[in-house]
Order: C-alpha cells, then structure tokens, then sequence
C-alpha cells in the first residue's frame, strides 16, 4: 500500500510540473530573459505580458519542515528549465522549423494528446520527454508575432512508413499564477491552439527546444522528499546521532587485513566509517588522493561485510550443545567438500560466458557464480553527474575487481544502465546485456509461445537482468528513469561519485529507491555543478547536498595523501584549497621528477606573464580568445617536443583553458602550424572537460587581459584549482599577471611563482624566449631574476615558425600507436 501511495503521489507531481511548463508563454520566457534568439530578434520589443515570477528564496543551510524545502526549490527548478528551454542554441546545432499534420487527438486528465508523422533527418533526434514549440504559422520574420502557439510534450516517438510517428502532450486550459494549479487564468493563444488541433489533417509547424527529461525527475525528487526515510538528516543536515541507529558491520579477517595492508590511513578511515551507523558517509577526495580506489575498497567491504549482532555472545549462546570432535568433523566434511576436492562454485563456472554470468572485456578475474549467495548480501547503486565519470568506475571494476571475504579478486555481476557508455565498458552495459539475453531467449522459445508484445518482453529483459546484478551504475538523472520502478530488489546502499558536482535536487533522484546507507564521494574545492540560470546560480542553486552538509557540520572524511602531483606543484592548491593539509606520498617527489625540469622554464611550476596579450570576443559567441597566447603557447609546445620527443608519445600533454573559444583556437592554430589534428598528440580541453584527468605536462591558458575589466569566471578559484591539479610533473601557467592580480586568489598565485623565482615576464616575438642563450640561462644551476625579459629580438616569421614545427614532428620519433589512449587514474574521459 506504501508503495502504490508514492506512486500516485509521484504521477501527481508529475502532472503538474508539465501542467506547468505547458501552460508557459515562449515569446515571454525570451523577453523575460533577455535573451535573443537570432530568428526573434524583432519580437523582444513587443509589449507582451510574461509569467509572474516568483520571488527566489536563497538556498539554507537547514530547513525547518518539508514545506520550508519545496518552497525554497521550487522557484529555481523553474527558474532553471526556463533558462534550459530559452538557452542558445551551440554553434553547431542547427534547428529549423519542421511541418506536421495532425493525424489523431484525444483529451484525458487535462491534456490533449495529437499524433503527428515528421521526418527527422540524419544527425538529428526527437526522443521521449522533449519539449517541443508549437506553432499554426511557420516563423520566417519579425513582421508579426504568431498567435496560435504552445509547448509540447513528446510522449513517444514509432516508426510510421518511411518517417516517425509523434505523440504529444499539451496543456491548453490557461496559465497558472504563481506556480498555482488552482489558479488557472484563461490565454486566448492556447484557447487558438485548443480549436485548431481538435481536428485532424490540420498543419502544424513544430521545433525542438530541449529534453525534459532530467530536470523533470530532479522535480519529483524535490517534491516527494517527504518519501525519504532520512528526510530529517536531509532537512536538517544534523550531523551526530540522528534517528534509528542501525548497527554496524564487521568484515571477515582475510578482507580486513587486505584494507589495512592496500589503502593509507585517510582512505582506511573513510571505508571503516562506511560500516558505521551513520546513514550518510560524506568522503572528500582531493586530486590525486587515490578517491576512486577508495570506493572500489568501500565496494569490497560493503559487500562482504555482516552486521555486528552476528558476531556477539548473545547469537553464540542460541547455538545447541557442543558435538564430539570426531561428530565436527564429520560434519565439516559433509559441508566443505572444497577442502578435499574441487570447490563447487568452481565447478559451476560457465563455459561460454553464459548461464546468468556477464563477459568481462577479456578481465582475468574470476566472474561471481549465480548460485554462490551470502547470508547478508547487499545490493549497490553506484551514480555519478556524468557518463564519463561513472565509466571510470566501471572500467575500474572490471580490471581490477573487488576482493571477496576471503581477499580474492573477483568481478561481480555489474550493469551499466543508461546512455553513452564508454566502449571499453561496453561489455556490461545494459544494451548489451539485452542483446545477449534476446539471442539466449529467440533460441529457446519458438515462434509460436512468443506473442507477447515486444516492448513488454524488452521491459522483462531489462527488469532481470538488473535484479540479478549486485551493483548497478547510473547516471543521476538515468536513475530517476522508469526501469527502476519495475525492479523486485531495491538498492540497500547508494555511492554518488562527484557528489559536489551534481545540484542537491540531482542527488535526491537514487536516494528514491529507499536505500538504507549513502555515500557522498566528492570535492566542493573543484568544479562546481553546472547551472544553465544565472539568477538560480545567485540563489544557490549550485550548491550540492555534499556542500550544504559540509557547511552545516557533518563529519567528513577527507583523504589527504596524495600521489599524483610533484610537491612543488601541490603546494600551491594545499595551502590555498585545502588548509595546508595535503600529504606527499612515498617518493611522490622522485616519480614527478622529469628531465625537463633541467629547465626552470619547464617547471615543475612556473607563470609567464604575456605582456602583449588582449582578450577578444568573437561576434555571436559568449566566449573569450587570446591569440598571443595562443602563440606563444605553441612555441612553448613546439620547444618542448623538440627538446623531449618522448612527449610525442603517450599523450602527455594537456593544453587547457577555462574558454571554449580559446580551445577552438587552438585546435585550428594547432593544425596549421604542425600539420597534422592536435587529438592526435595531445589533449586541448576546457577545464570543465579536464575533470578526472592527469597529464605530465599541463598548460593553462588563462585568456583574460584588460586594463580595467574583470575576469570572468576564471575567477571561481574552483577551475583554478582543477586546472593547475592536472598536471604531474609541471604546470605552466599563461596570462596576464596585472589582470590576474585583481582577483585576490589569483594574485596570491602570481606572489608564489614570484617568491620561488618561477614567474617569467614574457614579450615578443615569443622565439626569443626560446633561443640556446636564453634557455641556458634558465637552467636550474643558473639563479638568475625571474622577471628579467628573456633574449634579444630573435624574430621569426610564421613561415619560419610553421615550417621549424612541422620538422620537429617529422624529424624526431613518430607518435606511437597509443597516442588517443585516456588516462584512467583519476577520471580520464571528457565529459561531452
């Protein structure tokens, strides 16, 4: 009965978040906003009524009730999906009016539905839960504003003859004030459409705004927070001793001391305090600090372990009187046939990888048997914001495992659910999964016995293959999606990876599936979580569940001992990010050390200061570039490469910058001058896309350099903090030094190269920097001033420069084979 009551409540809210974005006026949202689309560009002078706005209550750090929390979230959900609806169109996506004829409606709950055959052509998708943008007339001007206008819904999307067949969902009764479903006004536009559809072989003209589909579950998340069983610590973010108490578990001795003798302190006290009472386990990670191996270690445990009661004295005395020895031993005969022979989970092992066993990728480890079960086995949900992040995980587990009560490596029976796996994964992602158990299924039942409908048997397929897995993984928002409804088990313990990454709504989507232990495994000292809504930004919006518990005092766990970054590179982010906290592990220092490092220039750290640099922004776009930072960024590469031809190969070089535009640029520039695609060689990423990564060498193009502007969002000392954090055995930092020095944290950046004698001042032409006089001044036997204007006026031409860049690729050792492979240590795939 519980179940079929948070059903019905969750259909409701359902209902009205669509009756809501349904009922709302697109022409208003854009006037509203400011901002233009370049096909309404005359519309936004036209006097038009928009939505009342709410007022946006900032985001607490603990709410009094229930109420308290929906009226604080709420408004900035919807603030939020107005911003994703109204949000710019990429360069690269191109939208167009499409024209559809109406072949059937219906009316039910207050919707209307209509059905609509459209051509979609190559590169382009409608899918389930996009929101569509209505119109009776085609938009080719600004002469006039249409009148018959209203969003839709896509519900699904089947093949009709040669084109597809939509189904739609729309609210025409009226507008609502003030997010008020009892306040409905009437609107003359979708009392136009109402009559217009209501009869078939009417044209309508139609366009894709966006998908629904996760901000719709992040709604349900917040408006059925009451469902949680933890809603309180939730609420109140009260950090000791809240609630029921469960007890803890305890981990078999083998396993134990796998933990002690594999993971450092911090990492042992993060996993020790997953088998705690405490519902939440907040575990902050740092770069470099081993985060992700500490989760496969709270898998190993978390899996193994049995609660506490099993081990008292009080479960010892229910036990009958003791047997004779001789009795004992017979019995352990009788129950342990493995001492004496094979082990039967052994003999049980599939051949052909079938039999309810999932492929391995060609992974050595033994798979986990069907019929081999634990007393108190658990069942994990393992989420992530992103696809790239989550695969990461995945990959992890299937090359390395998880260790068993016994400490034996073995993989357990894992999914990846949702969309855009990584292929390297692509062995256990759920279509996959499908794919096998349909063949199994076509081969054992006949024609005959199969008349069910396929999308039921699909549903069925899916809904097993999940119930047999012991962790699944999922993205936040796939989570939400309606195959979980259909599962038997539910999850008993939930781990968010990238926790401070994901809005608070986000990470209530899993927490839904009644889980009984959550583990919240991030950083809120590097990026944030991406909010498309300035105006929700400013109100907190951003701020993760992981942050606001933080902030309220929950204990967390921070892993402190790094081993990825040269200390000189470390110690800047240590002091600054995480109160000089951070611990070199054993022979950090010798590991990062590299040959380039002869050089001062090479670093492990270093800051050119580009005196000429200016920033631009080029026309239609919000981004910013800096060609002579691009320039002389090249010739620092092209210096590099032909010094150390070993950075050619392996992809160890990362050229980063907090500007999409800029890393545009140097994608092209890149190309011309060496003749040949960067991603061949090396990673130019935005700091966003860089998350996860690691690099040898890193290279952060800052951009922004005025005499008197700011700094934009390079000044969230956030990307600072990723960006310098990439690299293992240098960072070198490019950019203006007067612009950075008005952010206070930038400023203190500069002072450090300055005080380690590690911040070059930088004019053109760039060659001269780089001539055998100046290098040889550079070396790290030289103490030389560290802002002196290096070399005399060596000039280069561009001919000269590109044809030098072209030779130094071609001359020295060719890229190897390897050269496109992701490093997995800490992330390693870009985030699309």
């Amino acid at each position: 009965m519980a179940v079929e009551k948070e059903k019905l409540q969750e259909e409701s809210v359902v209902c009205r978040f669509y009756q809501i974005i349904l009922s709302w006026d697109y022409f208003a949202l854009v006037k509203e906003s400011k901002a233009i689309h370049s096909f309404l560009t005359p519309f936004v002078c036209l006097e038009k009524k928009g939505p009342v706005e709410l007022t946006l209550v900032k985001v607490k750090t603990q709410y009094k009730d229930v109420d308290d929390y929906i009226t604080t979230y709420e408004p900035l959900i919807f603030e939020e999906a107005k911003s994703q609806i109204i949000k710019e169109k990429e360069e690269d996506e191109v939208t167009e009016w499409k024209l559809g004829v109406v072949k059937s409606w219906s009316e039910a709950d207050d919707f209307h539905f209509i059905e609509f055959p459209c051509e979609i052509k190559e590169g382009e998708s409608i899918s389930q839960n996009d929101l569509l943008l209505l119109s009776k007339d085609k938009i080719l001007d600004g002469k006039r504003l249409p009148t018959v206008y209203a969003f839709a819904l896509v519900e699904h999307v089947r093949k009709f003859f040669e084109t597809r067949l939509l189904r739609v969902r729309l609210y025409l009764a009226g507008e609502f004030s003030h997010f008020n479903t009892d306040n409905v006004q009437s609107c003359p536009r979708l009392f136009n459409m109402r009559s217009h559809i209501c009869e078939t072989e009417r044209q309508l003209y139609f366009m894709k705004m966006c998908s629904l589909s996760t901000i719709a579950r992040e709604y349900v998340a917040i408006r059925t927070i009451s469902c949680l069983p933890y809603k309180d610590l939730i609420l109140n973010a009260v950090p000791e001793n809240f609630g029921t108490e469960v007890e803890g578990w305890k981990i078999p001795i083998p396993l134990k001391e796998y933990v002690e003798s594999t993971f450092n302190q911090y990492q042992r006290e993060a996993i020790t305090a997953g088998l705690s009472s405490k519902a939440f386990v907040l575990i902050q990670g740092p770069p470099g600090t081993g985060k992700t191996q500490t989760i496969l270690g709270i898998l190993s445990t978390i899996l193994h372990a049995t609660p506490t009661r099993v081990h008292s004295k009080t479960y010892e005395l229910r036990q009958g009187p003791q047997m004779p020895v001789e009795e004992k031993q017979r019995h352990w005969v009788l129950a342990s046939p493995w001492l004496s022979g094979i082990n039967p989970r052994d003999s049980l092992m599939p051949k052909d990888g079938d039999d309810g066993f999932f492929p391995t990728t060609g992974n050595e480890l033994k798979p986990e048997a069907v019929t081999s079960s634990r007393k108190y086995r658990v069942r994990v949900l393992v989420c992530a914001p992103s696809n790239s992040a989550l695969d990461e995980i995945v990959l992890r587990v299937l090359n390395g495992g998880v260790h068993d009560e016994n400490d034996r490596a073995y993989c357990p029976k894992i999914v990846r659910i949702g969309l855009k796996a990584h292929h390297s994964i692509k062995a256990v992602s759920l279509d996959e999964l499908m794919k096998q158990k349909r063949a199994g299924a076509n081969k054992s039942v006949t024609n005959k016995q199969s008349n069910g409908p396929a999308g039921s048997n699909d549903d069925s397929i899916r809904a097993a293959i999940l119930d047999e897995a012991t962790i699944v993984f999922s993205t936040l928002s796939f989570s939400g999606s309606h195959v979980f409804s259909k599962l038997n088990r539910s999850f008993d313990v939930v781990i968010i990876d990238e926790a401070a990454q994901a809005v608070e709504p986000a990470t209530l989507v899993p927490l839904a599936n009644q889980c009984k232990k959550v583990f919240l495994v991030g950083d809120p000292a590097q990026l944030p979580a991406t909010v498309i809504s300035d105006n929700a930004k400013n109100h907190g919006y951003g701020t993760s569940l992981f942050e606001r518990l933080m902030q309220a005092g929950y204990p967390v766990k921070v892993l402190k001992t790094q081993y990825r970054m040269h200390p000189e590179i470390r110690s800047f982010p240590s002091k600054e990010f995480y109160e000089d906290s951070l611990e070199d592990g054993e022979d950090v220092k010798l590991r990062t050390k590299r040959a380039w490092h002869d050089y001062r220039c090479f670093g492990p750290f270093c800051f050119f200061d580009i005196h000429e640099g200016k920033e631009a922004r080029p026309s239609g776009s919000g981004s910013w570039i800096n060609s002579e930072e691009v320039d002389f960024v090249l010739f620092l590469y092209q210096k590099l490469i032909t010094l150390y031809p070993i950075l050619k190969t392996g992809n160890q070089v990362a050229i980063i910058s907090p500007y999409s535009q800029q890393v545009k640029l140097f994608q092209k520039r890149f190309e011309e001058t060496f003749g040949m695609s960067a991603e061949k060689v090396v990673d130019i990423c935005t700091v966003d896309g860089c998350q996860g990564r690691e690099k040898d060498i890193a290279i952060f193009s800052c951009v922004r350099a005025s005499k008197d502007k700011g700094i934009g969002f390079v000044e969230d000392i956030r990307r600072m903090n990723v960006g310098i954090t990439r690299a293992k055995s240098a960072i070198l930092v490019v950019g203006s030094a007067s612009t950075l020095r008005r952010s206070e944290q930038w400023n203190k950046l500069v002072e450090s190269a300055e005080k380690r004698n590690c911040l070059f001042k930088v004019s053109q032409p760039y060659s001269s920097f780089f001539n055998e006089e100046s290098l040889s001044s550079m070396q790290t036997k030289v103490d030389e001033p560290s802002n002196k204007v290096v070399g005399p006026a060596d000039t280069v031409d561009n001919h000269t420069q590109h044809d030098n860049a072209t030779a130094a690729y071609n001359d020295q050792a060719q890229p190897e084979d390897n050269v496109g492979d992701v490093d997995m240590d800490d992330g390693g795939f870009d985030d699309d």
